[in-house]
């Protein structure tokens, strides 16, 4: 992984070639006996559980906001962080990211990453094997958010791209870490990855998204909903909503946390995607 430019607008993978033994996923037998690692986690259960993972970044987010939590992850299976920057539609973006995924998968998908999720759910629910919705919504954009949207869209135009991330990473974060510069700084390198013509695209496909509440009682997979307790962009009785609409839809509230959770609280979106993926 030295090296790699994410800003290179390719699918992102990262796979697990140390700790197991090509031969395990020929003869799923030869991982008997089973052991436990230092956690305790039985080792023979987490082959059982082997299966890609397909992350799915929000609005102006790169591979970067995964990082945090990938190496809980890997262990799982092969992760890989979808490419949403490429197109303006939802429908589309879906279709593309369906092209590039594996046959099945462990779909997740934070802020817009959970409206793509949706859309995927909606082309291809037989290719998902599990659903976490992280800090995100099932509802279509208001004409408020619509019009704040598209103003945000004529400064990025305009050359003002590095002022709207600072107003967005205002609303990213909890209230207590508005002076974090580490935060900032990590919002502008994305933004810096994205682009501000794929901002444009991104915007344009959220403001056109579908209202995916008709479809929720549709999701049949194991489902995650995870939230926090100060999310200030999407607020989190809209992820209650999401989790009483989907059936057994499990729902966590992380505590002192904000927009961000993979990189705001990491260990606790670790634990609560790894007991998603354990389930």
């Amino acid at each position: 992984m030295a090296g790699l430019d994410p800003t290179i607008h390719v699918l992102l993978t990262i796979r697990l070639e140390k700790d197991v033994d090509a031969r395990a996923f020929a003869s799923p037998k030869r991982l008997r006996p089973r052991r436990r690692d230092k956690r305790g986690h039985d080792e023979g259960r987490r082959m059982d559980n082997w299966m890609p993972i397909l992350l799915v970044p929000g609005l102006v987010s790169s591979p970067r906001i995964f990082a945090p939590v990938v190496p809980a992850l890997w262990r799982y299976g092969p992760v890989t962080v979808a490419n949403h920057i490429r197109d303006d539609n939802m429908a589309v973006i879906a279709r593309r990211i369906l092209a590039e995924a594996p046959p099945r998968f462990a779909l997740a998908g934070h802020s817009m990453g959970g409206y793509i999720a949706f859309e995927i759910m909606r082309q291809a629910p037989d290719r998902i094997a599990k659903l976490a919705l992280i800090n995100t919504q099932a509802r279509p954009d208001t004409p408020e958010a619509s019009e704040r949207r598209r103003g945000q869209v004529t400064r990025a135009k305009a050359g003002e791209f590095r002022a709207v991330l600072d107003e967005l990473f205002l609303g990213f974060v909890h209230p207590s870490r508005r002076d974090d510069a580490a935060l900032r700084q990590l919002v502008h390198e994305m933004g810096d990855d994205v682009g501000a013509e794929a901002f444009v695209r991104q915007q344009t496909a959220v403001i056109g998204r579908a209202d995916s509440r008709p479809t929720l009682a549709a999701i049949k997979c194991p489902t995650l909903v995870l939230t926090s307790d100060e999310d200030h962009t999407i607020p989190n009785s809209l992820s209650v909503e999401m989790a009483d609409g989907i059936p057994g839809a499990k729902l966590t509230i992380t505590p002192q946390c904000g927009h961000l959770a993979q990189v705001e609280q990491p260990q606790a979106t670790s634990a609560a995607l790894v007991e998603w993926l354990r389930t």
